[in-house]
């Protein structure tokens, strides 16, 4: 008992002091949510879902372009019902096993695909993508749905509000912290074994749908991670298990040395954002006064300016003699907002990509331009893909592999990229190989030009092999050992599906 409350006052510690070093951000992340996705409120205070919000937006430049951002992340790196991850033989297995696995893996990777189409993973990952293009951190959570349902897999995208990361200095995106309200009859269901306090249970009867709040807390230990679900206002555990891989998948945009939370491409673009709005809501009461005026008239006991009304056919009374009603002349007018907001708008798509990862329109490009467009897109989001492959997309999939491993969907294999090695398929994963594939081709094309004698040095076979993983190829189709193949009699492109592989072949290699 006293190290349960050591261990409680230890949660208390550090979820405190990465609240604290949240709260430095959260002023940056109000003004980026309120001029991007106003709909969305980071401070609980004040907003009212389904509500009109942002009343104060004149130019919608931004909203368009994180909203069309959030959905060329989806498209290039998660596309919906598309195979972007796979498995291949690591370099430490033989040919000749690499050839009995390739078929395997190729199973494992299209059921493992075939649970996250059939789960609410792209809703909940677009949610997750708009979070990370405006707040710069992101957090999706990966649970093991009910029994039954059509899914093994349960997606939640975590408002930034609700989750917290870190537990100072030397603070991970592994320890993660999230604090949220559930009532007593959801406790009851998402945690049948847990043991409630006497007055919770009391409530139970009375009034099942009383929120009580909780503090979900995930720590890092040698071998596994450690969650812990929290009572906060009765400093009890409902909930203590050890996972082998986090639940909590936190991924940032980008981030400067010494800092937890990532920044985004709104937070740079914010300055410019704010400027396009304020010139825009100038340029529209500049009009109202333009298409209004502002008006003088003397006052000569007559005129009563209450009772005008400036619509056409409409008499104005006034004293014989006197100038009546006349529209004031203005000293000059607003037309520094032309010179000004079409380069506001540029510089605001070009900061959130906008001009570089848009379809183009009114014309089909050729063969090239896709080539070029693809190498600029590879360039442009090398270190965000690089990050994004190393802070969600790995630890998603090794999440989803040992919830389906729990499950018996798929073998007991261990994805360790020495025996077992993930490769990716996206759009994006296949844009940054188009160079190397395009200069391959040139040489090959280069070298047959020279005659039969220079052709000669080309291993066809080889260059066959490389073609095909680099433009992700399924692993069965690719012929890896001739001897193999010939000795087995197989002689179509598929036939390797045919080889007879258990989950045992692949557990022992």
């Amino acid at each position: 008992m006293d190290q349960q409350r050591q261990d409680i006052n230890t949660l208390k510690e550090r979820y405190s002091a990465a609240l604290s070093n949240k709260s430095k951000w959260e002023g940056l992340w109000a003004d980026c949510y309120a001029y991007t996705l106003p709909q969305r409120s980071i401070n609980s205070g004040g907003f009212t879902a389904g509500k009109a919000h942002g009343k104060d937006i004149y130019d919608a430049t931004a909203l368009d372009a994180t909203d069309q951002l959030a959905s060329s992340l989806l498209a290039n790196l998660t596309p919906p019902w598309s195979a972007w991850f796979g498995f291949k033989p690591g370099p430490d297995i033989p040919p000749e096993q690499a050839d009995k696995m390739a078929p395997q893996l190729d199973s494992i990777a299209k059921i493992m695909q075939d649970h996250i189409d059939r789960s609410n993973f792209n809703v909940e990952i677009h949610q997750s993508f708009l979070d990370l293009v405006i707040g710069g951190t992101a957090s999706i959570m990966v649970e093991e749905a009910a029994p039954g349902e059509f899914s093994a897999l349960k997606f939640t995208a975590l408002p930034l509000q609700q989750f917290a990361v870190g537990e100072g200095v030397n603070a991970t995106l592994d320890c993660t912290f999230r604090s949220f309200e559930m009532s007593i009859e959801q406790i009851k269901a998402r945690f049948p074994q847990a043991d409630l306090p006497a007055h919770l249970l009391s409530k139970l009867d009375k009034d099942p749908k009383a929120k009580v709040k909780l503090l979900e807390s995930v720590t890092p230990k040698d071998t596994y991670y450690m969650y812990d679900v929290l009572l906060a206002d009765d400093d009890v555990f409902i909930h203590r298990q050890r996972l082998g891989h986090s639940p909590f998948i936190n991924f940032r945009w980008m981030k400067s040395p010494g800092e937890i939370y990532g920044r985004s491409p709104v937070m740079k673009a914010l300055p410019d954002i704010k400027t396009a709005n304020k010139v825009v809501e100038l340029v529209l009461k500049n009009a109202s006064i333009a298409v209004t005026g502002i008006w003088q008239a003397d006052d000569d006991g007559v005129l009563n300016a209450a009772n005008i009304e400036l619509k056409p056919g409409a008499v104005i009374p006034k004293a014989v003699g006197s100038r009546g009603l006349t529209p004031l002349e203005m000293p000059g007018k607003f037309d520094v907002s032309e010179l000004v907001l079409e380069d506001l708008r540029a510089r605001i798509r070009h900061a959130l990509l906008i001009d570089r990862l848009a379809m183009l329109g009114g014309r089909a490009m050729t063969a090239t331009e896709v080539l070029e467009r693809s190498a600029e897109m590879a360039e442009i989001l090398g270190a965000t893909y690089g990050r994004l492959q190393a802070e969600l997309l790995t630890p998603l999939i090794r999440r989803v592999m040992d919830i389906l491993k729990r499950r018996g969907e798929i073998p007991d294999i261990t994805l360790d990229g020495r025996s077992i090695a993930l490769e990716y398929r996206s759009p994006l994963a296949r844009a940054q190989g188009q160079r190397n594939i395009q200069t391959t081709l040139s040489w090959l094309q280069t070298v047959q030009a020279l005659g039969p004698a220079a052709a000669m040095v080309i291993d066809q076979v080889a260059a066959a092999k490389f073609l095909g993983e680099a433009l992700g190829v399924p692993n069965h189709i690719i012929k890896r050992d001739d001897n193999l193949v010939s000795a087995l009699g197989l002689n179509q492109p598929d036939a390797m599906a045919n080889v007879g592989i258990t989950a045992e072949d692949i557990a022992n290699v």
